[in-house]
C-alpha cells in the first residue's frame, strides 16, 4: 500500500532475526527484513508452511523475542523483548492448568491485576459468557473436549482485555469439523469485543475465510500483502 497508515496499530520497519545455527555457529535468517503494519480494528491473518518465520513475526510482536535488526511499535511505544501492555497471545497448545476448573483458569490472568474481587469475578462471568462456558465455569479442564479447552484459554486472554490478541494456530490441534466451527466462531468473538487481532495459521482457506487483510509469508519474506 502506499504511506503509512494514520491507524496503524502496530509498525514493524526493517524488521529481522538472525539466528546463529548449526556447527560451527553461522546466521541463519529466519525473517524479514519486513515492513509491515495492522490496523486498529482488524482481524489480520499470517498464513505460510511451516518454518516460514511467521511464529517468529508473533513472538516478535509479543515482545517474547528481541529483533536482530529494525524497530516495532506497538500505539507508538517501542517494542523491545518485553511483553506490552495490551497485547494478548494465544498458543496452539492447550495452556489450560489442569488443577484449575474453568473460572479459576479464566481468571488466572488476572492475578496481577489490581482489580476488586467484585469487578475480577464479574470480567470472568462476562468472558465465559462471551465464550460460552457459563454452564462450565466449575468443570475441570479433563472434563471438557479440545475445542472447549481451546475456548477456556482464548477466555483467560480475552478476561485481560486486550487491544490486540495475537493467536499462533490456535485452532490446529482440533478436528476438521470443530476447526471450521471455532474458526466462525473466534472471528465473530474478536469483532463483538473490537479488538485487533494477528491470526498465524498454514492453512489458507482459514487464513482467507477468518481476515479482513492477509499476509503470504515464506523464507522469512512477505509474498503478497492483501486486504
Amino acid at each position: 500500500g502506499g504511506g503509512a497508515v494514520a491507524d496503524a496499530q502496530v509498525r514493524l520497519h526493517g524488521v529481522g532475526k538472525v539466528f546463529m545455527a548449526g556447527e560451527p555457529p553461522a546466521p541463519l535468517r529466519a525473517l524479514g527484513p519486513l515492513d509491515l503494519e495492522l490496523r486498529r480494528g482488524e482481524f489480520f491473518a499470517v498464513v505460510g508452511p511451516s518454518g516460514c518465520g511467521k511464529s517468529t513475526l508473533l513472538e516478535l510482536i509479543a515482545g517474547l523475542s528481541v529483533a536482530t535488526e529494525g524497530a516495532i511499535d506497538f500505539e507508538g511505544r517501542a517494542i523491545a523483548g518485553e511483553p506490552p501492555d495490551g497485547i494478548g497471545v494465544v498458543f496452539q497448545d492447550d495452556a489450560s492448568l489442569p488443577w484449575l476448573d474453568v473460572a479459576s483458569n479464566v481468571a488466572f490472568g488476572l492475578r496481577r491485576a489490581s482489580l476488586g474481587k467484585e469487578e475480577r469475578e464479574l470480567r470472568v462471568r462476562n468472558v465465559l459468557r462471551m465464550v460460552g462456558l457459563s454452564d462450565f465455569a466449575s468443570t475441570y479442564p479433563a472434563q471438557l473436549s479440545g475445542g472447549m479447552r481451546q475456548r477456556v484459554c482464548i477466555a483467560r486472554t480475552l478476561v485481560m482485555q486486550p487491544r490486540l490478541i495475537l493467536l499462533d494456530e490456535p485452532l490446529s490441534n482440533l478436528d476438521a469439523k470443530l476447526r471450521e466451527e471455532m474458526r466462525v466462531e473466534l472471528k465473530k468473538l474478536i469483532k463483538q469485543v473490537s479488538i485487533s487481532a494477528l491470526y498465524v495459521t498454514h492453512d489458507q482457506e482459514e487464513a482467507f475465510t477468518i481476515s479482513d487483510a492477509v499476509v503470504v509469508m515464506d523464507a522469512g519474506k512477505i509474498l503478497q500483502y492483501g486486504a
